[in-house]
């Protein structure tokens, strides 16, 4: 027998009813991914395209006119590394962030652990970044073919914790905004705008080791700068990051997921009321 009863206090999670609706998970991950490409003419292919598009662009923004340094690495790299990266976590917060708001209709009729939604999203968005790296990997080996010089190893096993660490931040910041915006609504107006001011702050279109030493605390406090360079790392052999940097954008990551697990289990109670 299963007995549904109200939680009543701020870390009355029950985080292990997730895993008992892990099929709920795969349905709507089946679901999120079929959905958001339906009716689409080069469906899939958008996974390809907007990368392609944005690192052109940061390419002759950047690179070309700005004659901003990419490490010794090709700029397309350099910057296809940079999009592929932040675009997994941008697009986990960005949709994250209206699990309330999109699925309220869901959320009246059935009852199911409502972190199944945000967790299902940040998984369904791991298959567009997988078919971005495959892409980032092709053009990694034409590279080695024309002899390029780039360098890395045995460090791309620690390529998942970083993944792993952009989608916990995503969920994270995600459900902390989706949380909020059942009271204020019009804090979704400032979420693309939000996520491209964050980007601008994090070494996306710009190298870590080009910041000057008086601002080089913003990469302590940044929790997706360290992971940013540390995905360059892996991938080309190029970045500069510290132990430290990456301790605190961790502690960061885990403390911000935290609060926003407490924060989601606190308003999903009374959700339904504010609609």
């Amino acid at each position: 027998m299963t007995v549904i009863r109200p939680a009543s206090g701020w870390f009355d999670l029950h985080l292990g009813e997730l895993w008992r609706y892990r099929d709920l998970i795969y349905l709507m991950v089946r679901r999120d991914f079929v959905a958001q490409y339906a009716q689409t003419i080069l469906g899939p292919l958008w996974f390809l395209i907007q990368p392609v598009l944005t690192t052109a662009m940061f390419v002759l923004v950047f690179n070309r006119v700005a004659r901003l340094p990419t490490d010794g690495v090709p700029p397309y790299l350099f910057y296809m590394a940079g999009s592929v990266a932040w675009g997994y976590f941008a697009n986990c917060l960005t949709r994250i962030s209206t699990t309330f708001t999109t699925n309220a209709h869901i959320f009246g009729k059935v009852w199911f652990p409502r972190l199944v939604v945000p967790i299902s999203v940040a998984v369904s968005s791991l298959f567009a970044f997988v078919i971005q790296f495959a892409l980032l990997a092709v053009l990694l080996g034409l590279e080695a073919l024309r002899g390029g010089s780039l360098s890395f190893g045995s460090g791309l096993l620690l390529l998942p914790l970083v993944v792993l660490q952009m989608g916990l931040l995503g969920i994270g910041c995600g459900i902390v905004i989706s949380s909020l915006t059942t009271k204020y609504r019009d804090l979704v107006n400032l979420v693309a705008f939000g996520v491209q001011l964050w980007m601008f702050a994090t070494p996306v279109v710009y190298p870590a080791s080009k910041i000057p030493a008086r601002w080089a605390w913003l990469l302590a406090v940044n929790p997706m700068a360290p992971m940013v360079e540390s995905f360059r790392i892996l991938v080309l052999g190029a970045g500069t990051v510290t132990a430290g940097q990456v301790a605190a954008g961790v502690a960061i990551t885990l403390l911000i997921l935290a609060a926003g697990v407490v924060l989601f289990s606190r308003i999903e109670k009374s959700f339904m009321d504010t609609v």
